[in-house]
């Protein structure tokens, strides 16, 4: 019996610069979901949240998705691939939103790897630095940034641990023959 563990993040010697990590599954941004985020962050412009206001005074003419909205989207989907066994996010270097984002809009996002560095301090982590970049459907960036994450070296890497014991699997028991098929 083998058991897997779902890799979440990455150690510092698994990054390589130029490497490229397409994130996935991709996320359809809805209007709840705006609105949603909105009131959990007190961002009440009507531009996300009024549709009259939206089609008859901003030049878009329908809702915008709040763009701290997007960036955490395309942040979170970087997560396994990038960030999942980080000790910190040390900085966003620079944010920009290309393109606005609409309700009804699918985000994807991918990963660079643009740097890497020992740290000086401590010997058991580095300094990874990415940028990410979010895309629509129909293939336009919305989203771009990039930022330094902090990261154990393997030997330092923490093991994961469950609040449960490893051995929950009975060993497998050899099954009988199945009888011989009727003469």
């Amino acid at each position: 019996m083998t058991v897997h563990d779902r890799p979440f993040g990455r150690a510092f010697e698994d990054f390589e610069v130029g490497d490229v990590y397409r994130h996935w599954p991709g996320k359809t941004i809805t209007e709840a979901d705006d609105h949603l985020f909105c009131m959990i962050t007190m961002n009440h412009h009507p531009l996300h949240t009024d549709a009259w206001f939206a089609e008859h005074e901003t030049v878009h003419g329908q809702n915008v998705v709040v763009g701290n909205l997007v960036y955490s989207l395309v942040l979170g989907m970087s997560v396994p691939d990038v960030s999942g066994s980080a000790i910190a996010n040390l900085e966003v270097e620079s944010l920009t939103h290309g393109r606005p984002t609409f309700h009804g809009d699918t985000i994807y996002a991918e990963t660079r790897v643009l740097d890497k560095r020992e740290s000086s301090s401590k010997p058991d982590r580095g300094v990874v630095t990415v940028e990410t970049k979010g895309f629509n459907q129909r293939g336009e960036e919305v989203c771009y940034f990039r930022r330094k994450v902090m990261v154990w070296k393997r030997e330092a890497l923490p093991q994961r641990q469950r609040p449960y014991p490893d051995e929950v699997w009975p060993e497998p028991t050899e099954r009988p023959s199945p009888p011989p098929p009727p003469r």
